[in-house]
């Protein structure tokens, strides 16, 4: 007899679910507390236009796998369009950006090693609390939990 065991499950309805810039949604899936500090995914539900500052990661290498919808991806000076269904690696301390170009678009991000979840909950705003009014991510919340959480902006989103 084969016994399996999962070292981690969590349905739908057990995912912290984030508010993020332009008033997005990332769904933490999985986190440094799940994986040992070894990976995070996250899932991004955003709207056309949705960009983050042109940006570096210190800590981890990222991937973005675009499940539905389009858009553009700067690594460096070199801006690529992202189909759906296309995958890009991003590793650590290449600057990056990407802007929404689709209506809606579904994101799938993998980071490793973990802890980037610490940034988009130190900025964002968990979706099971009241949202205060007038919520917004500001640019300098937004700087201040990339200082605190290794990623350097380096200018604008595109």
């Amino acid at each position: 007899m084969t016994v399996v065991s999962m070292a981690y499950l969590a349905q739908p309805d057990q995912q912290q679910k984030l508010e993020w810039l332009d008033g997005g949604v990332l769904g933490m899936l999985l986190d440094g507390a799940a994986t040992d500090g070894q990976l995070t995914v996250g899932r991004f539900d955003v709207s056309e236009g949705e960009a983050p500052p042109f940006h570096l990661h210190t800590r981890e290498d990222e991937v973005f796998l675009l499940l539905k919808g389009s858009a553009l991806v700067w690594s460096g000076e070199e801006e690529h369009e992202l189909k759906e269904g296309g995958i890009v690696y991003l590793p650590r301390n290449v600057p990056h950006a990407y802007r929404i170009t689709s209506k809606k678009a579904d994101l799938l991000m993998i980071c490793t090693p973990a802890g980037i979840e610490g940034m988009f909950r130190y900025a964002g705003r968990d979706l099971a609390t009241p949202r205060p009014d007038g919520f917004e991510i500001l640019p300098e919340r937004l700087a201040e939990a990339s200082d605190k959480f290794g990623q350097v902006i380096m200018g604008p989103p595109r």
